[in-house]
């Protein structure tokens, strides 16, 4: 261990365990895997950008790492089965939305997005289920964003209205192992920075002044959910909303 290692805690709630963490080399997914540490738990990290993924092995030490962009199912599968060994938990925090108006869709690439997003969530719970312990955890990220109709969100919307459905049913077909959905609102991720671009700060002040909490949800709130999820094994088939009172409002 170097010294700019954090201390790991070798009592925590998940000292012993191992979570998979495809999408960990940035955002709520490299929040999630430094929770994971910090609660005694190994990680295994998967990443598409081979420099950041490294960079994110350098501070958490992980049991191993893989670099490949998840919506390749064939490499995801052969990712899950070369996996060394069972493992505890599995989160996916790959993908982004996609945002396109009717009136300039591309279809093409509307049936790309939705169909490689919906595969992927797909493909992690049918090749995980020989890896993942009893009561272990398939957890994947969703958005409430979308459940509000507005120009330009009918793939998004699409998608998040089919992640709970899916979720519910894979909870059942993968029992005992337990599957379940974070569903987040607005989180201040390096992902949310490039969306927004100069309007970021913009969108920062507006919810700091207007949600319920008084400020803006991070990727460490999303990570704080997440290991709480892995770790109370009464929890299935349910979506998670985290989006700091997001939806309560008129806008």
């Amino acid at each position: 261990m170097n010294d700019s290692t954090p201390p790991y805690d070798a009592a925590g709630v998940l000292a012993g365990q191992t979570v998979v963490v495809i999408g960990g080399s940035a955002g709520m997914g490299l929040a999630t895997a430094r929770r994971v540490r910090a609660e005694g738990g190994q990680v295994v990290l998967t990443g598409r950008d081979p420099e950041r993924l490294q960079q994110a092995a350098r501070e958490l030490q992980p049991a191993g790492t893989a670099a490949f962009d998840a919506t390749d199912t064939d490499r995801l599968e052969r990712f899950f089965r070369e996996l060394s060994g069972p493992v505890d938990h599995v989160i996916l925090t790959a993908g982004r939305p996609f945002y396109m108006p009717l009136s300039g869709m591309d279809l093409a690439e509307a049936r790309r997005h939705f169909t490689e997003r919906m595969t992927m969530n797909l493909a992690v719970a049918l090749c995980s289920r020989e890896k993942v312990r009893p009561a272990g955890t398939v957890l994947f990220i969703g958005g409430t964003g979308a459940r509000r109709p507005a120009v330009g969100l009918s793939v998004t919307a699409a998608m998040t209205a089919a992640l709970p459905a899916l979720t519910a049913n894979l909870a059942l077909e993968l029992a005992p192992i337990r599957v379940n959905l974070i569903a987040a609102g607005f989180v201040d991720t390096p992902l949310s920075a490039s969306l927004l671009g100069d309007q970021l700060e913009a969108r920062r002040e507006e919810l700091r002044a207007s949600l319920p909490i008084g400020r803006v949800v991070g990727a460490d709130d999303v990570a704080s959910l997440a290991t709480h999820i892995m770790c109370n094994d009464a929890l299935t088939g349910a979506t998670y909303d985290i989006d700091g009172g997001q939806q309560l409002l008129g806008h």
